[in-house]
């Protein structure tokens, strides 16, 4: 194996998020290769920075590895000597940015589901996020040159765009998990085991499509749409089946997500559309609500493994009749269980580091940018593709041409996310707004005014979280 002499540095930014930093360390750290690395954490907060730290402990000593652990404020020591760089930031937490995100467009008739990707809120979130991911990337040329920068955070593509095109030095690797979920959630619908199943998927984030998805050779896509002939679509699941049905193809972020960046299923006065194909508006903050009950929990449980019960969180939400996802309810205990046991996540981060220290080739899909990669969109632009990864680091394959119609669809949502990497990289406020005007599910529910005005209010509201140049 061709394993570098020296262990690598790796620096998790955001290292707080003690659950994701625990799963992530968790995957590092059962390579046997990684087992010896230097383990970097960096967060604002120093109590949760401090519970990450006992975690990362905890599960150096579960899984048998020897690491060399260190916490600290300072981003700048954490990120010196690093060679990968880890990154789950969120600017604004969910009190009070992403309350604002959704209240005050709602004061102007505009519903969303999500909000962290698209539409007025995913671009908010950019405003808020990329100029200091700029900052960091600035350190990382300083501090670790050359390192690979992981970045877990959305906006996904605006950032992988705005940090690809800001630094000749420092690579940035967007990672989801959409197309691994997805493929586990269409196995399920199958009857398949999820390991069987081969798939070629690819476009941009949040709206990639399997090109291919298989069975020994054979398309599962007539299987597919058995399962819709049946009446078998999962009742959360019905926008993407839809679009199957319309499209061809199947995409792989969720229904909840998806619904919010076309202009066919939000739409005033059509409470129809939204009992019909089961659109939860307002969910990612529900989701917020869940985590903030759940988190004493969570961090009990951290501190004293077996110390919780997850059947009284489950009560308690049930109790408060938050208005989310029947799943998301359903699926809380899962967040104090999971602790409890260690099993590798299905997130590639891990991997690719231990693809590039032993030059052990796999295939992930990963955002980059799109430099001959898919000729129907913009070049320069952030694409989802598969990448190959070994020694020679993370390296994109070439699609082609995708489907005209899929392409095309894509487009509505590269335009909006070009826009914002330009406000922000040229300092153009008025970009913003052209952005606005542009995203296809704002566009389909306010006039041009209502955006002008929504804009502003949001600007404001925003103000400590935004640069400087759109202050005025």
């Amino acid at each position: 194996m061709n394993t570098r002499l020296r262990p690598p540095k790796i620096t998790l930014i955001g290292a707080g998020s003690a659950v994701f930093t625990r799963n992530l360390l968790g995957d590092i750290l059962s390579y046997p290769e990684l087992a010896n690395c230097e383990i970097a954490l960096h967060d604002i907060d120093e109590k949760r920075l401090h519970l990450a730290e006992m975690v990362a402990h905890r599960i150096a000593a579960t899984v048998g590895a020897s690491p060399t652990i260190t916490a600290s404020l300072d981003r700048k020591r954490a990120l010196e000597g690093a060679r990968y760089v880890i990154n789950t930031i969120q600017v604004g937490g969910y009190r009070p940015a992403t309350v604002i995100d959704f209240e005050i467009p709602k004061k102007f008739g505009l519903e969303q589901t999500i909000a962290d990707t698209l539409g007025i809120g995913g671009i908010m979130r950019a405003l808020r996020t990329i100029p200091v991911m700029l900052d960091m990337v600035r350190d990382m040329e300083n501090y670790a040159p050359g390192a690979l920068h992981i970045n877990y955070a959305n906006p996904m593509a605006m950032i992988t765009w705005a940090l690809n095109q800001s630094s000749q030095s420092i690579q940035t690797v967007g990672l989801c998990h959409s197309v691994q979920h997805t493929a586990n959630e269409l196995a399920q619908d199958l009857k398949i085991p999820v390991e069987e199943i081969d798939f070629h998927c690819a476009g941009i984030n949040h709206m990639s499509f399997y090109l291919r998805f298989e069975h020994k050779g054979e398309s599962l896509y007539p299987k597919l749409r058995q399962v819709i002939a049946e009446g078998r679509v999962p009742d959360w699941n019905q926008v993407r089946y839809t679009m199957f049905e319309k499209l061809g193809y199947f995409v792989t972020e969720s229904s909840e997500h998806f619904a919010e960046y076309v202009p066919w299923f939000i739409k005033k006065g059509r409470q129809d559309l939204l009992t019909k194909l089961n659109i939860p508006l307002d969910e990612y903050p529900g989701r917020c609500e869940i985590f903030e009950k759940a988190w004493p929990y969570i961090e009990r449980e951290l501190e004293v493994p077996g110390s919780q019960d997850s059947s009284a969180l489950l009560r308690e939400l049930q109790d408060a009749h938050i208005p989310v996802m029947a799943r998301s309810i359903r699926e809380a205990p899962q967040m104090i269980d999971g602790l409890r046991s260690f099993g590798r996540s299905v997130e590639y981060g891990s991997a690719i580091i231990h693809s590039i220290e032993t030059d052990t080739p796999r295939v992930i899909n990963g955002n980059v940018l799109n430099h001959q990669l898919i000729d129907n969109l913009p070049q320069g632009c952030a694409v989802e593709v598969p990448c190959l990864v070994d020694h020679n680091g993370v390296q994109p394959t070439r699609i082609g041409k995708l489907p005209v119609h899929l392409a095309a669809l894509m487009r509505t949502n590269v335009n909006v996310q070009e826009l914002v990497v330009e406000a922000l990289l040229k300092q153009k406020r008025e970009h913003v707004y052209h952005a606005a005007m542009l995203d296809p599910h704002t566009a389909a529910v306010l006039d041009i005014e209502q955006i002008y005005a929504m804009v502003d209010e949001l600007l404001i509201a925003h103000r400590p979280y935004l640069p400087e140049f759109l202050h005025s």
